[in-house]
């Protein structure tokens, strides 16, 4: 028995004393070339289904919007979390005007959140080139006051706010009074959500790795699986 093993061991014995977290995009969602044409296939909400009434808490904490995580999970008792945990920041609205006007003065589309923007690149015809305006992007956003994230083939400019996909874990464990978890992820900002973990009496850190997942992300994490197929496998486990 592997490590990993022992862990999800340990989690699935009192599922009514552990929370299953998840990332969306790249986890539960294949990563699409438009962020709008995302879609948590069916076979996967029916696995998750029933793990919402086994287990204390089942919920998803992403970078969209709490509505678009609606649209795509629309299921019962699911605990959402959007914008990276900025959506339980109240002081993240006061910051809202000044992002989106940012975001406004950059050529480059944008997706405008409440609280954040997000400029993807993925279907960039130059890729190189892309990145290399985007990061005079966010070095401009630096100037403004805002704090710049690099994800997947995106990046996102947010206010700087002490929210993100940690705290967002940690408020969501501690409020259903729960000392073990797992949080599955495939990206940068999952690192958050990992340390968001740390003091928990069961832990299970799971990198979702499709080729893009960053090196710091599969290093940290207890258990790697392939893709939103190799989460599917993952969940029918527990």
């Amino acid at each position: 028995m592997t490590a990993a093993d022992d862990l999800i061991g340990r989690l699935t014995a009192e599922p009514r004393q552990a929370a299953i977290l998840l990332d969306v995009d790249g986890v539960l969602a294949p990563i699409v070339a438009r962020p709008e044409d995302a879609r948590v296939p069916q076979e996967t909400l029916a696995t998750l289904e029933p793990l919402v009434a086994r287990y204390a808490l089942v919920g998803c904490v992403s970078g969209r919007p709490r509505a678009e995580l609606e649209a795509l999970l629309s299921m019962d008792g699911l605990s959402l979390v959007g914008e990276h945990g900025l959506e339980l920041a109240p002081e993240a609205a006061g910051w809202a005007e000044r992002v989106i006007a940012f975001a406004r003065g950059v050529d480059w589309p944008a997706e405008e959140k409440a609280l954040s923007v997000s400029f993807h690149f993925r279907r960039a015809d130059d890729e190189a080139a892309a990145r290399a305006y985007l990061t005079r992007v966010a070095d401009a956003a630096v100037r403004e006051g805002l704090v710049p994230r690099w994800g997947r083939m995106v990046l996102e400019v947010r206010p700087p706010v002490a929210a993100d996909k940690g705290t967002a874990v940690r408020a969501l464990v501690g409020r259903a009074g729960l000392r073990r978890a797992l949080y599955a992820g495939d990206d940068t900002t999952d690192l958050d959500a990992f340390a968001g973990l740390d003091g928990l009496e069961v832990a299970v850190r799971v990198a979702v790795d499709s080729g893009e997942a960053p090196a710091g992300l599969v290093e940290a994490a207890d258990l790697v699986v392939d893709g939103p197929a190799g989460v599917l496998e993952l969940l029918r486990a527990l």
